[in-house]
């Protein structure tokens, strides 16, 4: 894939729209639509959505169940509320899969009217306030097109936060290609991406939460 920027140019606020995945399951939450859990005296997604809004451009929530819940908080914030791609872009085999957090991503880059996609899971409340910035700057720099957070790990080496990116929209058709050929893997897609990696200092910026309890955790925790 050839770079993007034969220099690096800046990547502005106004060129991102931010969509807050919520489309999962749920399993681990008994089936519960994760995006509408309350934290802090309002749905998670909402919460995602402010937590955005002073970082980008344009705003809008992946989900696939409750749809005039979402919308209702939502609009008000200019928010938009995207589905994923339905089930005729899917494996014929398969047409019912749970594709995950690539078909939320792939449905963004088909509706987004910016050039560049801002990715959060709606479960990790305290994400980054300057994380479009630092993704933005990874990716003008390096000059890729797909760029990934990042904190320190374990053993010294980075790791990847595989759902907090920035994807530029010539990355749809990689992606619609990768989900058609019935893949599922968002890192096995993004490692093919060749992506820019920008590192947080802070892992607990992005915990989150897969249970009630550990929701509840986090919300007694200091932001």
């Amino acid at each position: 894939m050839s770079d993007i920027h034969a220099s690096p140019a800046p990547i502005l606020p106004s060129m991102i729209t931010a969509l807050v995945l919520a489309g999962g399951q749920g399993l681990r939450m008994g089936g519960r639509d994760k995006g509408l859990q309350p934290f802090a005296g309002q749905p998670l997604a909402q919460h995602a959505l402010g937590r955005l809004r002073p970082q980008v451009g344009a705003l809008a929530i992946s989900a696939n169940r409750h749809l005039a819940s979402y919308r209702a908080f939502a609009a008000p914030l200019g928010a938009a509320v995207w589905p994923d791609l339905p089930a005729s872009d899917l494996p014929a085999s398969d047409p019912d899969a749970y594709c995950g957090p690539l078909a939320g991503m792939a449905a963004g880059l088909q509706h987004c009217a910016t050039p560049w996609l801002l990715t959060v899971a709606c479960d990790t409340p305290y994400f980054p306030l300057d994380l479009a910035t630092r993704l933005a700057q990874a990716a003008a720099q390096q000059g890729r097109p797909l760029a990934l957070a990042a904190t320190p790990g374990a053993d010294g080496r980075p790791e990847l936060q595989p759902v907090f990116c920035l994807l530029h929209r010539s990355c749809l058709p990689s992606l619609q290609q990768f989900l058609a050929s019935g893949e599922r893997k968002v890192r096995v897609w993004q490692e093919q991406q060749a992506p820019a990696v920008a590192l947080f200092s802070d892992p607990t910026a992005f915990a989150n939460a897969n249970t009630l309890e550990q929701l509840q955790v986090l919300e007694q925790a200091p932001d």
